[in-house]
């Protein structure tokens, strides 16, 4: 394919995949082991307390995440600059701030459990459930925090596919242990819910294991000397954490958000909080196309600004651009073709729940849609280091358009169908949109950040 304005060489279009298509195929089979985790849980009657607790865990994650927002701009410029020295000592920080905001979940977990609980549901039987996960699970999140480090330093350096052999195994062994523990075969326990919870430390434990083994075996370019790593004076942490605190404190309000959107969900009783983690459940599948575009941008333009090459970095932003809107029209096709089969897979039998799921399915084909464009107008920001003005366009508007029209179907309209509520709710995306393309477009996010450290 030539390039053009619109459509890039072939060559772009084959970096793209080998960085996307990884991270896609690691998403989707998260996703898939999430979808066989859900149907093992709803089997005994659990899928809405062990959803409290990945809703928690995905909390953790989303502010580690943040975390690697901002600390990743400056790893995603030192490897396209060739700056070992700082990529290394990028790591170093990245693990002290990943690895306080997992001992932080699991203290609060510790300390404030059954208040945590109590603010997302008040059915006592799902409340007692989701303790007796939580009591277990809470050990992972420190584990989880640092292994998502691991990760996010691979895709810096453009080396997706570590993690997603990675990722693979252990995600093998958390539906392994799941099952035994669970339900008690091949000599195991039976231990139910509490068995689900084991397995998901298991598999953590394994995979922060084999990211310390591998990198340290194979010399990875961001590990060095522990005096090299954690060499963070003022000259180097100041100028990072000045682009890195918006983005903690976006994803922050977006984890907190997503748990008000939750709550609000909550209002309209336990089938439709049923129905709308089975579906979401479902729905993270197709979202393995927006995290394999978020990556291959996020790092592709990343390395353009860390050499210098401004113009280019427009110029590709361009081309993921409109790769998205090609993107997004077939996995809506896909999305809405495949509802039914997809949720007949849980086994529900409250045809009430299957509705919901089914719609909470397909209204999700509008949502995976924006969302592909607004991961490259996210990630083309993020690259750049504008993230004051990316935590306006997400966290701002989540809590200034999405959580209100929310509460106010709900609460004050009396609004009760819940695939309707889900689908006016995607008017926050739209708005998101339009924002960010005003902002795209003014070429502020085109900045080299190398410089700024010392």
């Amino acid at each position: 394919m030539s390039e053009n304005r619109y459509f890039g060489s072939a060559s772009f279009y084959k970096r793209t995949a080998d960085l996307a298509v990884p991270s896609m195929l690691q998403q989707l089979l998260s996703s898939a082991m999430g979808i066989v985790d859900t149907m093992m849980v709803s089997w005994i009657g659990a899928v809405s307390a062990v959803g409290i607790g990945s809703q928690l865990e995905g909390m953790c994650i989303t502010i580690a995440f943040g975390v690697m927002e901002g600390a990743g701009i400056f790893a995603a410029q030192f490897f396209g600059a060739g700056d070992t020295h700082n990529l290394r000592r990028t790591f170093g920080l990245s693990l002290l701030l990943n690895g306080a905001i997992g001992l932080i979940w699991f203290f609060g977990i510790t300390f404030a459990g059954q208040a945590i609980v109590s603010f997302y549901v008040k059915d006592p039987a799902v409340i007692a459930q989701a303790l007796q996960y939580l009591e277990i699970v809470r050990f992972s999140y420190p584990l989880t925090c640092i292994a998502f480090t691991y990760n996010y330093l691979f895709r810096c350096i453009h080396k997706t596919s570590v993690p997603m052999y990675i990722s693979i195994f252990a995600m093998g062994l958390n539906c392994f242990f799941n099952y035994v523990l669970i339900f008690g075969v091949l000599g195991f326990p039976k231990l139910g819910v509490a068995g689900a919870a084991w397995g998901t430390v298991i598999a953590q434990s394994v995979s922060v294991l084999l990211y310390v083994v591998y990198t340290n075996v194979k010399h990875i370019s961001f590990i060095g000397p522990l005096n090299e790593m954690f060499a963070l004076d003022a000259g180097f942490v100041s100028p990072i954490m000045s682009r890195t605190y918006p983005t903690i404190l976006n994803e922050t309000l977006f984890s907190f958000g997503s748990s008000m959107f939750i709550k609000a969900y909550g209002l309209l009783g336990t089938q439709v909080t049923d129905a709308y983690y089975v579906g979401n459940t479902i729905t993270n599948l197709f979202f393995s196309v927006c995290n394999g575009m978020s990556v291959a941008a996020g790092m592709i333009l990343g390395a353009e600004l860390g050499r210098g090459n401004t113009e280019e970095a427009v110029k590709e932003s361009r081309w993921f651009l409109v790769l998205s809107l090609i993107l997004a029209v077939l996995v809506s096709v896909i999305i809405i073709a495949f509802a039914g089969p997809l949720v007949s897979l849980f086994g529900l039998t409250d045809p009430e729940v299957i509705r919901v799921a089914q719609g909470v399915v397909r209204v999700a084909s509008i949502r995976i849609s924006t969302r592909l464009i607004i991961v490259v107008i996210f990630s083309a920001l993020r690259a750049g280091g504008d993230s004051r003005f990316l935590m306006v366009l997400d966290s701002g508007i989540m809590w200034a358009v999405g959580i209100p029209s929310v509460y106010l179907m709900i609460s004050v309209f009396g609004m009760t169908d819940f695939v309707v509520i889900f689908l006016l709710a995607e008017i926050e995306q739209f708005v998101r949109i339009a924002a960010g393309m005003k902002r795209y477009h003014t070429n502020r996010w085109a900045v080299n950040l190398t410089g700024l450290v010392s």
